[in-house]
């Protein structure tokens, strides 16, 4: 009897080493094409079109800047550099205009961190892009979740034309997109 439960507990143990050491399995196109985080950053771009659509319409002009870390505004991440560009890409099918700032020699683009713009900045570059408004964000993240604010902004007077908060779940995505804060 003492033999067979050892055997037992030896066959456990090899069959939990090859539980630990098997590896993720990879995800599919399928889990990709359903996931939600490209969506949720449209849905937040059309609620701030939808806002500005009274007061700026289709064809005008806009930049975006890089959606930075809301506890160092000189820093961001993929995250925030993702969302920026899928906020851009959302209100360029809506037909504005988006001036694209990476190909421009007048902004300073700091390595790794994408478009950062300064209030300082935003007049003179609105100015000189004939851009109508200016996108701009925040991130911040907990243990669970990261909270995203995007607001449109008037270059002339800094105005807050529309805004827009929603969350995204801190899952193993989020804390990826995250960790590559600089």
């Amino acid at each position: 009897m003492r033999a067979y439960s050892l055997a037992l507990v030896c066959i456990a143990a090899v069959a939990l080493s090859a539980c630990s050491t098997a590896q993720k399995a990879e995800p599919t196109y399928e889990q990709a094409a359903n996931d939600r985080f490209v969506p949720t950053n449209y849905k937040a771009a059309e609620a701030l079109i939808s806002q500005i659509g009274p007061v700026i319409g289709s064809g005008s002009p806009l930049i975006i800047a890089t959606v930075v870390n809301i506890d160092a505004l000189d820093q961001s991440s993929t995250l925030g550099r993702l969302v920026s560009e899928h906020v851009s890409s959302r209100f360029s099918r809506a037909g504005y205009h988006m001036v694209e700032m990476k190909f421009r020699n007048s902004v300073y683009v700091k390595q790794n961190q994408g478009e950062m713009m300064l209030t300082r900045e935003i007049k003179d570059l609105a100015q000189s892009h004939q851009a109508r408004a200016v996108i701009v964000g925040t991130y911040g993240a907990t243990e669970e979740m990261v909270f995203i604010n995007l607001k449109v902004i008037d270059p002339g007077n800094n105005v807050v034309l529309a805004v827009q908060d929603y969350v995204l779940p801190r899952d193993s995505t989020m804390k990826a997109l995250l960790r590559s804060s600089r």
